[in-house]
């Protein structure tokens, strides 16, 4: 029998533990550990942030759903990993913290033959003063943060309606914070609810950011096939921001957040600040601070970490510079490389390197996003790391028949840009690969014939459709297997 620990019950975690369970006997032991109660469905948290949703219809419970599946399910933090157990006792091991309201602070040694590290980030709000729901800027990173989020900017909707000028800030708050897609997406439709109550005179709304050019997303920018046209994902944005009245800063790395003013830096080491009524900027991101110990109890957290705190797996460490990044830096099965049952999947995974180009300014702030993993490529990376270890579990062999790196594989980005069955519309792009390849692409970096991005009303359904398809899939209801990541 092998005894499988997944950690984390996000998409990519939630996704590996359901393909696990599925296609192994009842004999094998699935257990997810995971501090939330509830799924979430995080693409649908703007909707939240916006009072278009509530937050019960992007969450729901995990236990109901784990019982039915045969799926172990503690409600628990992990706190270290001991990949060789310790002194005499050589199974490895994770040790838990429970947060359940029956077991809360219970500490426990859960004992594994694979483990599938799905953490995904912590939300390093610290590592920006003054940033954050608990201080002076919003979030819509969780469906809770989202929802305070709609209170606050409800109240600024209040006083424009009282004839009050507001601006709104929204972007990144961290000079190497990732997820532009999700403040593009918000800030868009923060424009379009503004339109639709006839406020945009009173409405000054900026968008803020550590990309060297609009449309960058961590990913190095694109070029885009659109109406026959090949161009560049800057245009693409630059227009769109027009079209809905958007002002923006970009090439800024947001340093502190005191009150109503936030204070960034550019990349050409000038001091700046602007002062907001609403802001949402998005944290960086870190790995969640679990440790790992060798059998000795020797602190061996650097061997299996990288600085951030996200997990080692096969990819290129080395540190080569800019001119000499390829491809195939990028890791395609998630493994340890000094584990070799333990893997790493989502965002709890630690790149190579960023997509985009490292920036510094005169001071030596680096200033540029760091590569996005959220959404389908978490998905798809979660289903890879679970087929392969049930190909290892069933052989015997430790080989990867299945492999999914970032450099070979393609997304679908749907963001929305206002809401409603007749009104609402979205910007869709397709990206492939995710991670540019100039020796098989020379000229774009990608394939141009599958990197093209619309704007319409079809999107936004698109994206209505996609909310309730994935959560049908994360409840594991009938022929859930059959819905792509």
């Amino acid at each position: 029998m092998a005894k499988i620990l997944v950690l984390g019950a996000g998409i990519s975690g939630h996704t590996a533990a359901l393909f696990i369970r599925r296609k192994l006997k009842k004999e094998h032991e699935v257990i997810m550990v995971s501090p939330n109660s509830n799924y979430q469905w995080v693409p649908s948290n703007i909707w939240v942030g916006l009072g278009l949703m509530k937050p019960e219809q992007v969450k729901f419970k995990l236990e109901p759903v784990y019982k039915k599946q045969g799926i172990v399910y503690k409600q628990a933090i992990a706190l270290s990993v001991h990949p060789e157990g310790y002194g005499n006792e050589q199974q490895p091991y994770v040790r838990i913290k429970h947060v359940s309201e029956d077991k809360i602070d219970q500490e426990e040694e859960v004992e594994y033959d694979f483990l599938i590290n799905a953490t995904g980030p912590k939300l390093n709000f610290a590592a920006t003063e003054g940033l954050g729901p608990d201080n002076f800027t919003n979030s819509v990173c969780t469906y809770d943060h989202a929802e305070h989020s709609w209170k606050n900017l409800e109240a600024s909707f209040r006083k424009m309606k009282a004839g009050e000028k507001q601006t709104f800030l929204v972007g990144t708050g961290h000079p190497l914070a990732t997820c532009q897609g999700a403040a593009f997406e918000y800030i868009l439709n923060i424009a379009f609810e503004i339109t639709k109550r006839n406020l945009n005179h009173l409405a000054d709304i900026c968008w803020i950011s550590n990309e060297y050019e609009l449309g960058d997303f961590g990913m190095g920018g694109a070029y885009v096939k659109r109406g026959g046209y090949i161009t560049p994902t800057k245009i693409f944005t630059e227009s769109i921001f027009k079209e809905y009245g958007i002002r923006w800063i970009k090439r800024a790395g947001v340093k502190k957040v005191d009150g109503n003013t936030a204070y960034y830096e550019t990349l050409d080491g000038e001091e700046e600040q602007i002062n907001f009524d609403f802001a949402m900027l998005i944290p960086g991101f870190a790995g969640v601070g679990m440790k790992a110990f060798n059998k000795s109890g020797e602190d061996i957290t650097s061997d299996v970490f990288a600085a951030n705190g996200l997990m080692k797996v096969d990819a290129d460490y080395s540190g080569k510079p800019y001119e000499e990044w390829k491809a195939s830096d990028w890791p395609s099965i998630y493994q340890s490389p000094v584990y070799e049952n333990v893997y790493a999947s989502g965002i709890a995974f630690a790149p190579p390197h960023t997509i985009s180009k490292p920036m510094k300014n005169k001071n030596g702030m680096a200033i540029n996003p760091t590569a996005p993993r959220t959404g389908m490529p978490s998905g798809v990376i979660g289903k890879i790391v679970a087929e392969n270890i049930v190909h290892r579990i069933k052989t015997g062999k430790n080989e990867h028949p299945h492999m999914a790196s970032m450099s070979k594989m393609g997304a679908a980005c749907i963001v929305s840009a206002g809401y409603g069955i007749r009104h609402g519309q979205a910007a869709v792009m397709t990206v492939y690969p995710i991670v540019p390849d100039y020796d098989k692409y020379p000229k774009w970096g990608r394939n141009i014939n599958y990197t093209v991005g619309e704007v319409g009303l079809a999107g936004h359904w698109m994206k209505l459709f996609m909310h309730y398809m994935f959560l049908y899939k994360a409840k594991a209801k009938f022929l859930w297997w059959l819905i792509p990541e």
